[in-house]
């Protein structure tokens, strides 16, 4: 199926994320932050990202402009998963690039369903 990273500061909900996708057939690789997210998109080619807003280093919404500067990442879908609701940094997401937002805490089928309908 699909490679997808996945970047979260918290080991709890990356565990979680990865299990529902994996469970679900896809390969999943994990980062804890934007900066290691970062350097392992210019090392592998991933189908879509997964990334949370609040993180140590480099947050996710200066993450999802980092990866659509990198030509394997430019056209790829990016998710954000974070508790975040407001409406404003929903928009800084959209303008740095990210495809859709999803809040926090996740329905596994809502993550599923969301991911084939991106990757369509």
């Amino acid at each position: 199926m699909a490679s997808i990273l996945v970047v979260d500061d918290s080991t709890t909900m990356r565990q979680m994320v990865a299990f529902t996708l994996t469970s679900a057939g896809h390969d999943v690789t994990e980062a804890p932050d934007g900066n290691q997210a970062l350097a392992k998109a210019k090392g592998k080619k991933f189908d879509l990202v997964i990334t949370d807003v609040n993180m140590p280093g480099m947050n996710g919404i200066d993450l999802v402009q980092s990866l659509r500067a990198l030509p394997d990442c430019k056209f790829i879908p990016i998710l954000v998963l974070t508790t975040e609701a407001g409406a404003e940094l929903k928009q800084k997401g959209r303008s740095a690039g990210a495809t859709g937002w999803i809040v926090k805490p996740f329905n596994p089928e809502v993550l599923l369903d969301t991911l084939k309908k991106v990757l369509d």
